[in-house]
């Protein structure tokens, strides 16, 4: 089963986090499958690949809850609802 969470990177005391889709068996600093964006929590900014997301979610890739709400955010379950609606 493959879940969208983040990964962290950065350096210590500055923490910057990438949205990943990953195997649910792998560690958090694994192997991913494919990087679909980034978050930084200290300036609260979030970047994301919108097709690459969407892909995912389609093939039933399960988010985190941190990456759900991420994603509630930038409006991209909307935009989900819209590629069903095809």
């Amino acid at each position: 089963m493959v879940k969208l969470r983040l990964k962290r990177c950065g350096r210590k005391q500055r923490a910057i986090y990438r949205i990943v889709a990953i195997d649910v068996r792998s560690r958090r600093e694994g192997r991913d499958l494919r990087k679909v964006g980034f978050y930084d929590p200290i300036k609260n900014q979030a970047s994301s690949n919108v097709p690459a997301i969407l892909y995912f979610l389609e093939k039933g890739a399960q988010p985190t809850e941190t990456v759900h709400d991420i994603l509630k955010k930038a409006e991209i379950f909307k935009e989900l609802r819209v590629n069903y609606a095809k």
